[in-house]
This record gives C-alpha cells, sequence and structure tokens, in this order.
C-alpha cells in the first residue's frame, strides 16, 4: 500500500435495517471505484472487543484514514483513540438537512482538556452516516478528504526539503515514496463477523480535566488511573448496560455513551450547534443531572444485591458552593475527627 492512498473504513449499522445496508452498500461500491482508495467495511465500531479481526484491522493501519460510522464524528474519533487508533482530529463538511440553512455564532472554545497522548502525525476523519441518506454526498466529502490529505503531504514534504542538502532532499522524497506497512489482511468473513453488543463509556480528552469525579461517582469498577496518573475506563465490561450515569455527572461533558438515546451522552458536538447556543448541562438533565444520576446508579445497586447510597457517596466537588444543611451526630463527630491533631 502507498502512502499516497487513503484508507476508507465503513462501520456497519447494528441489527439488518434494510435503509441503513442499502446506503452502506452504495457508499462502499461507488468508493470501490475512487482511484487511489483502500476501501474495508468492519462491523458496528463500539462493539469491536479487542480480538476481533476488525479492531486489529484498524489498529494495523498506517497514515491518514476516514471512518464512516452510525454514531457522532467525536465519538467515533475517541472511540478509536480509545482504541489505541490514534490521530489528529479532522474536521469533516457534512452537514445534517436540517442545519443546512442555517449560521452557526461564533467560534468554539480552545480545547481545555487534557488531550491525548502518542499521537502519530496523521489525521482522522469521522463522518456520521445518520447525516444524510444521499451516498453522493459521503463520496464527494471523502473525495475532497483525499484531496486535503494529498495537499498536506505535498506541503510537509516542500517545508521539509526547504533549506537541506540535495542528498537529503532526494533521500527524503525516496522514502516518502517507499511503500507503507500494509494493514494486517483478513477476509471478508472474518472482518465482517458479528460482535457481541457492548456498553461502556468514551471518554473525550480534548474535555477531559483530569478531575477524577467519573473515578468518584462510579462503584462498579469501570474507571482506573494509569501510569500517566490519567483517568482511563479500566474495566469496560464492568459498566451497567444502558446506564449514563457517569455522563451526569462529567463537569465538561467529556464521556459519551454513542448507542443513548439522548445526543449530548452520545457525543453531539458541543458548543454552538446549528446556529443556537445551547448549555448541554441542561440536556444532560439540568439542575436534576446529580439526582438522576444517583436514580440511575441506585437501580444498578440494587438490581446487583447492593445497598443504594443515594447522594451519599462520590457527589462531585462541584457541589460544594450549595448551602449546607444542618449538621446531624454523624457530621459534628466528622468535624470533631478532623479537628484532632493526630
Amino acid at each position: 500500500m502507498s502512502r499516497q492512498r487513503l484508507t476508507v473504513v465503513l462501520s456497519q449499522a447494528q441489527g439488518k435495517n434494510p435503509a441503513r445496508r442499502a446506503l452502506e452498500e452504495s457508499i462502499t461500491a461507488a468508493l470501490l471505484m475512487e482511484p487511489g482508495l483502500d476501501v474495508s467495511i468492519v462491523p458496528y465500531l463500539y462493539d469491536l472487543g479487542p480480538e476481533h479481526s476488525g479492531r486489529l484491522f484498524l489498529e494495523s493501519i498506517q497514515g491518514d484514514m476516514v471512518v464512516l460510522a452510525w454514531m457522532y464524528p467525536r465519538a467515533a474519533f475517541w472511540l478509536l483513540d480509545r482504541d489505541g487508533i490514534k490521530g489528529h482530529y479532522g474536521a469533516n463538511q457534512i452537514t445534517p438537512p436540517a442545519e443546512v440553512d442555517e449560521e452557526e455564532e461564533g467560534e468554539p472554545g480552545p480545547p481545555k482538556g487534557i488531550g491525548s497522548v502518542d499521537v502519530p502525525p496523521r489525521w482522522i476523519y469521522c463522518l456520521d452516516l445518520r447525516d444524510h441518506p444521499n451516498y453522493e454526498i459521503y463520496v464527494q466529502e471523502v473525495r475532497r478528504i483525499a484531496a486535503e490529505c494529498r495537499q498536506r503531504r505535498e506541503a510537509q514534504r516542500e517545508a521539509a526539503a526547504q533549506g537541506q542538502p540535495a542528498l537529503v532532499q532526494l533521500g527524503r522524497y525516496l522514502r516518502d515514496e517507499e511503500p507503507a506497512k500494509p494493514p494486517v489482511q483478513f477476509t471478508a468473513e472474518q472482518l465482517l463477523q458479528p460482535p457481541a453488543r457492548r456498553w461502556y463509556p468514551v471518554i473525550d480528552y480534548s474535555r477531559c480535566t483530569n478531575c477524577m469525579e467519573c473515578l468518584d461517582f462510579c462503584l462498579f469498577g469501570v474507571y482506573g488511573v494509569d501510569q500517566l496518573d490519567r483517568i482511563f475506563v479500566e474495566n469496560q465490561d464492568n459498566c451497567k448496560r444502558g446506564c449514563p450515569a457517569c455522563s451526569r455527572v462529567c463537569p465538561e461533558q467529556a464521556i459519551m455513551f454513542p448507542d443513548y438515546k439522548t445526543p449530548a451522552i452520545a457525543g453531539a458536538p458541543v458548543g454552538n450547534i446549528g446556529g443556537l447556543k445551547i448549555d448541554l448541562s441542561k440536556l444532560f438533565g439540568g439542575d436534576d443531572a446529580l439526582a438522576i444520576a444517583a436514580q440511575e446508579r441506585d437501580r444498578e445497586l440494587v438490581a446487583d444485591g447492593r445497598q443504594a447510597v443515594g447522594m451519599t457517596v462520590g457527589i462531585p466537588k462541584r457541589q460544594a458552593h450549595k448551602p449546607k444543611g444542618p449538621k446531624d451526630d454523624l457530621d459534628k463527630l466528622m468535624d470533631a475527627l478532623d479537628n484532632l491533631e493526630i
């Protein structure tokens, strides 16, 4: 595979919805006819386990990549990142029909999260297959992305060549033209083997500030801290199916569940959407978000045969500004212990 080729991966929808399958087939057939593209199909991205052939194939891809999936681009990008499939976020220009005639107000603020680590010099573009029923929209966008990637490579080559001795320039040029290591080869049957459905949180590290509130709140051992003292999803299979409670307590809306019905929790863009300045905290449950999260957590605790804890455990630090109620005997005892100089 040449470094000049762009890898395009289509992630199939769950189930066998005929309209979705038809769109997938139309996109794939059209892209296979496009020059300079390597096109592959894998099952639903969110369900791919670490040993699935589709996941292993994605991990082996080098260079720029386009991923078409049935989820928000932000969710797809950070889902890939958590699986070690890293790159710079490539913005796409597809606008859902409902937003075409609306103007965005202002620019989104700069990322304030801790960011990803060990990001290679490549770009990953994620397209949401729910945005348009017309396959040509996606084909045109992939063409645009392919041209953008070519222009970037040419600009990088020219910038690197300036000021370099002629022989070094020639050597660099020849290395750029050498074939890249090809992705791991799998048969279509291996790639499309249906995975089991999964449920787990995905962290957007461009927004995550490492506050650890999710770690304090979750009582099922889903989260952990890595060797760099960064929060991460350590035991994803401990997560309770259908429960998005931890996403509601995150003060930065950095935790996503791509399959959840509420857009803000599923990974919708954060900031100005369709010309409207939306406070996503209200979409997460407004002032009652913590109460809703506590109820969801209690439901799962009881289902596990454990005792409900309500708002008494793991309530985020952002509640510290709220007025405190009268102290009971336990509060007074804890205050006395805190005052002991031991």
